[in-house]
């Protein structure tokens, strides 16, 4: 062996070492900082305050075919590389980062593998509506003001790239069913029909800045804006209103099943997967719904008789549907109730969590563009949405349900602690799994009834028609989806087992039906919540707690069903000890 060799022999040998010698630990905590750092370079976040004025955060995301090759073949190497991490020799903390990472990546890869990007929205979400909420983040300096701007100069871009891929959808049969797009262009249409610049919802963040600003620059900003909504934000929009009108529409399929489009019954399976954190098939999955409706109902028609009414389960329905005493006259009347049920929950909430949260949300209107699609209300770490539109539609009965589950202690306070809590990678603090989220928020609505926020029979129906109406999702989506069902059918079944208003019916259809997998989340959640809750109580009878346990389930932020379970196992163990 010449000299030279037997040196990098000796090198090799030695990186080799190196290499074995690092733990698991260091290996999967390297792995997952590295690409964290590399999504952020990715996805620019255009609803995020905390990277406001970072220099790569000036444009909107790149969402064209060849980005989208290279990121799958990117989370594919990250597949690949954590399959060589031995995750039984992990720290027990690592461990469960593991078990939240690792499904993290394979649902970000499976959707890249069927081609997600090319629907980029559904009848309650869409990529140009979502645009919108980076109006509503104040901009913190000049820097900000500029990272805007930049961004707004983006949109023709990206919006070109959005429907070039539609398109590559329609192609494919890969579409929004045209069933579900009636009026949907009105969300387009209250952008791209802004009179002037400073009419624009865009510029709405301008009209604020901070006054660390000189006037002067605020001129030149404000100047600079109005020039970047006329020339590029407005005529974008103007643009997709035309493709969605001239062209989505008229092309979109015909069928409503998700199973019906090519490679259906894989991809729709993989969004059960994704949103319910579970290997459960759609017969599955519909047969729970069926046994929770058959239950729930027969709660529903003993809370009828405790209001006193004359009369069946479907007159009964359409008095709640009618009577004025059951709706607010004003928006702002609407607006008051929520607060004053959120007061409420206020002066109850220590004496069922322990640990809470600094952060405190406000309560708002859902923004005109979308309020005439979107649900009752939605709520964040920062704000509950209350939607004030159609109020012959937003029955009071049911707010106090809506509020638990949107504010706090729903997806308000959840959010706001998942935000504070330390020590936990970016991948889960920033990170939202639908099944423990809305399991949760779903759950704090049954909640509400040990709280005493349930007054009256009344709104103990109200509780009881939002919790039917997360039962009754599992069959609907389940039967649109793999059974066929037509639209009429899933709308009869939902009016007829619930009191939601006609209105709400049939815009949640719509949204099950554009929107495949995301409704089983809720229900599937907040079932294993009550599960768990029930073996602890049992397990551990008079050393339970119930604000500690409340407290163990939301320390873990945001996890699978499966972690959950196994951390909560764990927790009854150590409450033994």
């Amino acid at each position: 062996m010449k000299p030279w060799s037997v040196t990098l022999f000796c090198a090799g040998v030695a990186l080799s070492a190196l290499a074995h010698a690092e733990s698991a630990d260091q290996r999967f905590e390297a792995l997952y900082k590295k690409e964290w750092s590399w999504r952020q370079e990715q996805f620019s976040g255009y609803d995020d305050e905390d990277r406001q004025s970072s220099p790569r955060d000036r444009r909107l995301p790149d969402v064209d075919p060849a980005t989208q090759k290279r990121r799958l073949a990117y989370w594919d190497d990250v597949l690949k590389q954590l399959g060589t991490i031995p995750a039984g020799e992990l720290s027990a903390e690592n461990q469960v980062n593991f078990a939240v990472y690792r499904p993290q990546i394979e649902n970000y890869a499976a959707g890249l593998r069927f081609r997600d990007y090319e629907m980029p929205f559904n009848s309650d979400s869409q990529f140009w509506s979502d645009l919108g909420f980076m109006t509503r983040r104040p901009l913190k300096n000049a820097d900000a003001a500029r990272s805007y701007v930049a961004k707004l100069d983006d949109v023709p871009r990206y919006f070109e790239q959005q429907i070039a891929n539609m398109r590559a959808g329609l192609k494919r049969g890969f579409s929004v069913p045209r069933a579900v797009l009636n009026g949907r262009d009105v969300s387009i249409a209250s952008y791209a029909e802004a009179k002037t610049p400073q009419d624009s919802e865009f510029y709405k963040p301008l009209k604020s800045l901070p006054a660390s600003i000189p006037a002067d620059e605020q001129e030149r900003l404000r100047a600079d804006a109005a020039r970047a909504i006329g020339e590029h934000v407005i005529p974008a929009y103007a643009n997709l209103l035309k493709f969605f009108r001239d062209e989505y529409v008229p092309k979109a399929r015909k069928t409503l099943a998700a199973e019906a489009m090519p490679g259906g019954k894989e991809w729709y399976r993989q969004q059960i997967r994704d949103y319910t954190t579970l290997d459960l098939s759609p017969e599955e999955i519909h047969q729970i719904g069926l046994k929770e409706v058959e239950r729930i109902d027969a709660e529903m028609q003993a809370t009828m008789k405790q209001t006193g009414f004359q009369g069946d389960f479907a007159a009964f329905l359409e008095f709640l549907r009618t009577d004025p005493q059951f709706y607010a006259k004003t928006p702002e009347e609407l607006l008051m109730h929520a607060a004053w049920i959120s007061k409420q929950v206020d002066a109850k909430i220590g004496q069922f969590i322990g640990l809470l949260p600094r952060g405190r949300f406000g309560i708002e209107p859902v923004p005109a563009a979308i309020a005439p699609f979107w649900t009752a209300g939605r709520g964040s770490a920062h704000t509950y949405w209350v939607n004030t539109y159609d109020l012959p539609s937003r029955p009071l009965y049911n707010l106090p349900a809506l509020t638990l589950h949107e504010s706090s202690p729903g997806h308000s306070l959840q959010g706001a602690l998942a935000d504070e809590q330390k020590g936990y990678p970016d991948f889960r603090s920033k990170n939202y799994i639908s099944a423990y989220g809305e399991g949760w928020a779903l759950y704090c609505e049954k909640l509400g009834k040990e709280m005493g926020i349930y007054h009256t029979p009344y709104e103990e129906f109200g509780r009881e028609t939002y919790e039917m109406w997360r039962a009754a999702r599992l069959v609907i989506d389940t039967g649109v989806h793999h059974k066929n069902w037509t639209r009429e059918q899933a709308i009869d079944y939902l009016a007829s087992h619930t009191a939601l208003s006609r209105h709400e019916v049939e815009t949640e259809v719509d949204r099950y039906i554009s929107w495949p997998g995301q409704a089983l989340s809720y229900k599937l959640g907040e079932i294993k919540i009550v599960e768990l809750r029930a073996r602890a109580e049992k397990e551990l009878g008079a050393k339970f707690d119930l604000r500690t346990f409340h407290d163990a389930v939301l320390a873990l932020g945001s996890v699978p069903l499966p972690v959950l379970e196994q951390q909560i196992e764990r927790w009854i163990a150590d409450q033994k000890a």
